[in-house]
């Protein structure tokens, strides 16, 4: 089976943010993509917005972009347009990888023959995909780059995961987890983590089998951590939660656009690249997903290390690939979201000055997301109300 890889500039980047609509007054998700997006066009599709399996959910996605400033600003325009739509149904726009308190019972799946589809094949899996993410694209030159870097790039998901945790609660409850959304995405038979093949020819063997034993009907049905986009000719990391704020889907963005700029370097060096272990990397995802920033990642046979203090290593390694890409800037957030906390911290911060109350953390969320970065409880001070503005600091 022969796919063809639509080749991209180096390092280009497109990024996508799925964003909640939310009753201002219950504070549930609340259906409203559909109107929201017919009056942004009158076809009801828009090139810069677009439906998600729920009716609750508007998917706002870049152009193809040369640097992380210039995606964040197209994620802007579109916000802009979304954001007074949405306040005229009585909604506000607020991202995180589950909602903490909607039962996903209550949800309405988007009239598409694809949503159908997958809610008819996957049943409850499908039904209970109440979760949202932030997916980036990094332009490749050539398919066999591609695939090198979807496997080298699987040593990271721990590091992404933990910095990009937002989902400590599921329909009200507290799961002891800071991505409870990685795991309820895993229950689809082709998501999680990317099977390891070697070169595009393997990849292309790969499909083909899935295709012809009916496992899927076309390659997008294949929805890996990380996994490499043919027609769009790019590597795409997908492991990230919804993240709060247009700051921190910047950071990600710039985190992934620095490393697959340094990997194909050190390709063109004639180095190759490393695979890690399919088992390390299983339980480095699972410690990320259960721990957040306190996981301790292995990083050999006979050791570990916090993944905070990997991350920080990494942004330094990462800065003179930064300032290369002009990113220095959003690379380093990185290190405020380490000292400040990360989102599901945040979220727990808030509901543990509230006595428990998980309104208050969709307040927090909706306050984090009209302020543009992380607000955090200062010092952690649990008497800090940290959807006033005036009265938390901010992480810029």
């Amino acid at each position: 089976m022969k796919i063809d890889f639509n080749s991209s500039p180096r390092s280009s980047l497109g990024v996508e943010w799925e964003l909640m609509l939310v009753d201002r007054e219950t504070r549930g998700l609340t259906s409203g993509a559909t109107e929201i997006l017919a009056a942004l066009s009158p076809e009801g599709e828009h090139p810069t917005a677009k439906h998600e399996l729920l009716q609750s959910t508007i998917e706002v996605i870049t152009g193809v972009c040369g640097t992380v400033s210039e995606a964040t600003a197209d994620l802007q325009r579109t916000l802009e347009q979304v954001t007074p739509l949405a306040e005229a149904r009585g909604l506000g726009l607020m991202c995180a990888g589950s909602h903490p308190i909607t039962n996903w019972r209550t949800q309405q799946i988007s009239d598409n023959p694809r949503y159908a589809k997958l809610v008819d094949d996957m049943q409850w899996l499908a039904r209970r995909m109440q979760i949202f993410g932030v997916h980036v694209h990094v332009g490749v030159r050539s398919p066999d780059k591609a695939i090198a870097m979807v496997n080298a790039l699987q040593q990271y998901i721990p590091h992404f995961l933990a910095l990009s945790a937002s989902s400590p609660y599921w329909a009200g409850t507290e799961t002891g987890l800071a991505s409870a959304r990685s795991k309820v995405f895993e229950g689809l038979p082709t998501a999680g983590l990317p099977q390891q093949v070697e070169g595009w020819a393997g990849f292309e063997r790969y499909m083909e089998t899935l295709i012809k034993t009916h496992t899927i009907a076309s390659i997008k049905e294949v929805w890996w951590d990380i996994r490499p986009h043919p027609v769009y000719g790019t590597v795409e990391l997908r492991i990230c939660d919804g993240l709060p704020t247009l700051a921190e889907v910047g950071m990600v963005a710039a985190l992934s656009q620095c490393l697959v700029e340094m990997m194909d370097r050190e390709i063109d060096k004639g180095y190759t690249l490393p695979t890690p272990r399919r088992w390390v990397t299983q339980e480095n995802k699972w410690r990320a997903a259960r721990y957040g920033l306190d996981a301790r990642i292995i990083v050999s046979e006979d050791s570990t290390q916090p993944v905070a203090e990997a991350l920080a290593e990494l942004v330094q390694d990462l800065r003179a690939t930064a300032e290369r890409l002009g990113c220095v800037e959003e690379l380093l957030r990185v290190q405020e979201v380490l000292d400040g906390g990360a989102s599901y911290q945040r979220q727990r911060a808030v509901a543990a000055a509230s006595g428990g109350d998980l309104t208050a953390v969709v307040d927090s969320l909706l306050a984090e997301f009209v302020h543009g970065s992380p607000i955090v409880l200062p010092a952690r001070d649990s008497s800090a109300v940290l959807g006033d503005q005036g009265a938390a600091g901010a992480v810029s």
